[in-house]
């Protein structure tokens, strides 16, 4: 199952940058040995539209057209709910034993997605209630696919709940 994440916006060269590459790096390592492919980022530009419902919708036609056809797809809403990583792990599987040719996982711009994106989505995921920056979400993102992986592999970096 091919895996991909897709933003709108650069990660700027900092720390978030390196944390995001260093979990993206760890799952890719997993990745293959679990039927998954190395997480594929494409990255968009944020729209220059000068109002706010412009800009979702320049930003979620883009999103869109990165979708492959049948690919599962979850999107990172603070309206969302949360998932247990145990709980996302399965659901993964669940996907790839389904026989889904892919993952994707768009995180959207500073507009937040517009309703065609979340219409698209079989998940609309959230860390918590708290608007959190994207730079922070994209590490978060990556982690969890790292963290999924390792459930998946029976790696003790997963030891959840005693």
């Amino acid at each position: 199952m091919r895996l991909a994440l897709v933003a709108v916006g650069r990660l700027k060269r900092g720390p978030e940058r390196d944390l995001a590459e260093g979990y993206r790096a760890r799952a890719d390592a997993l990745a293959r040995g679990l039927g998954l492919s190395a997480v594929q980022l494409t990255e968009l530009p944020e729209s220059r539209a000068r109002r706010a419902p412009d800009r979702c919708a320049e930003e979620g036609a883009a999103i869109l057209a990165c979708l492959p056809a049948g690919s599962a797809v979850i999107v990172m809403d603070e309206g969302g709910r949360a998932v247990t990583s145990a709980g996302l792990a399965e659901q993964v599987a669940a996907w790839r034993d389904g026989g889904r040719p892919g993952l994707t996982i768009v995180i959207g711009g500073a507009d937040g997605l517009c309703e065609s994106v979340r219409h698209r989505a079989d998940l609309v995921f959230a860390f918590g209630a708290a608007t959190l920056p994207h730079g922070l979400v994209r590490v978060l993102v990556l982690e969890q696919l790292y963290r999924v992986m390792t459930i998946l592999a029976g790696h003790p970096y997963h030891r959840g709940a005693p």
